[in-house]
């Protein structure tokens, strides 16, 4: 008796009930599930079933329907921060920044598919044969990016990074290790003082997550605009408008990036600019809105070092062709950019902002760093323990701006190590 190919017949059959529901109930979906049973009497495979299997098939259409099944119970643990589906039988988690095989499996690539659409359904957004990769958010904030077959080998692909609500203010990032207090401080100051930052760091860093506490500070009268390719940031504020890209259509037709967002968003008046991703010719548009007068803008990029950092801005700007010379991108660069906050995921698995850097000045046509606040490895141990410290190495030069904007700020937080 398989019991997976009777489920796989009673989804078949009770898919357009339950799809035709807003608001799916357990109740609901047993009463079907037993309709179901009924309708097929006590003869073939049906009879044998007993009693056992039949809440085992139950419970588990039940997950699917009302869950996200067999991951629902992954999603629902707090201490997992990241779900890697490789097919429908190898799901890895991670777990204390480390990963690890689960023992969690999909019954089929049928059941995971379903899974998938179930995610992306409320988006709006589409994922198949035709356009077979995606990336969305769930509503509760987390980040999906899907690859089907046959781009993905061994079936769907599926990388949940999950949003973590432990994380909600400047005091929870120092009580995780990822800054000390003397950074938290700077950061607020920084967000009071109009100070444009930029986030950079592999993908997994934090950097998202800084941004996404940090935008906390900004004050509830500012009108926010963000523009992202999937909907990952969760703001506080009421006066916020979210934009989102657009993919192109089965025609290729219909594409609004983030160039076009951007160009727009500029015309909308905003006070604040968070920008989700740096990674194509919006790098323009970013650093020519830096240098007329929209400060205070938040944005992330991928980037290893502070240095990586304006190589790779540089790089993504000249993607705009318009035909600027090199020393004339840098120039807005240092002018348009103040500080860069540089993430890392340690040997051991936790999370650091390595560098707090100050975009200092342009000189010899090169773009010239400052670190402000810096952690500093002393020693890694055989079991892969990282130990070291947070260090700081003097004020920045933009200093007199908080006096600007009437922000105070404890200046022997500075004060070398």
């Amino acid at each position: 008796m398989d019991l997976n190919k009777i489920k796989q017949e009673i989804r078949k059959e009770i898919s357009m009930w339950v799809g035709g529901k807003d608001k799916l109930t357990e109740e609901f979906i047993r009463e079907r599930i037993k309709l179901f049973f009924q309708a097929r009497g006590e003869s073939g495979e049906y009879a044998s079933l007993k009693k056992d299997d039949k809440e085992k098939i139950i419970k588990s259409l039940c997950s699917d329907y009302l869950g996200l099944g067999p991951i629902q119970v992954l999603m629902d643990d707090p201490e997992i921060t990241e779900i890697m589906i490789n097919g429908p039988k190898k799901v890895y988690l991670e777990k204390d920044g480390k990963k690890r095989l689960s023992q969690v499996k999909f019954e089929s690539e049928q059941q995971l598919r379903y899974v998938v659409e179930k995610m992306i359904r409320p988006t709006g957004r589409r994922v198949d044969e035709s356009y077979p990769y995606v990336d969305f958010a769930l509503t509760d904030g987390s980040r999906v990016n899907v690859i089907l077959p046959p781009l993905s080998v061994g079936g769907a692909t599926v990388t949940i990074r999950k949003f973590l609500r432990s994380i909600e203010e400047v005091n929870d990032l120092v009580k995780l290790g990822t800054i000390d207090e003397r950074m938290a401080e700077f950061f607020i100051a920084c967000i009071k003082a109009r100070v444009n930052i930029l986030f950079s760091g592999a993908t997994g860093s934090g950097k998202t997550t800084t941004l996404e506490v940090l935008s906390s500070y900004v004050d509830d009268w500012e009108r926010i605009i963000t523009i992202e390719d999937a909907l990952e940031l969760t703001l506080r504020q009421d006066h916020t408008v979210q934009l989102l890209t657009r993919p192109p259509n089965i025609e290729g037709r219909g594409e609004v990036t983030p160039r076009d967002l951007f160009r727009n968003t500029l015309r909308m008046r905003p006070t604040r600019i968070i920008l989700g991703e740096i990674r194509g010719e919006e790098a323009m548009d970013y650093l020519q809105a830096l240098n007329s007068g929209h400060r205070g803008s938040l944005a992330v990029i991928h980037a290893s070092s502070p240095s990586d950092t304006i190589t790779r801005l540089e790089t993504t700007a000249l993607y705009a062709s318009l035909n600027l010379p090199n020393w004339a991108i840098r120039e807005q660069i240092a002018s348009g950019v103040d500080v860069i906050v540089q993430h890392d995921q340690l040997a051991d698995g936790t999370r650091k902002i390595t560098y707090i850097t100050e975009v200092e000045s342009l000189k010899d046509n090169k773009v010239i760093l400052r670190d402000i606040f810096r952690f500093e490895i002393d020693e890694v141990s055989d079991d892969f323990k990282v130990k070291g410290k947070f260090k700081a190495y003097g004020p920045p030069k933009f200093l007199p701006v908080f006096k600007h904007h009437g922000v105070k700020i404890n200046e022997k937080i500075f004060k070398a190590d």
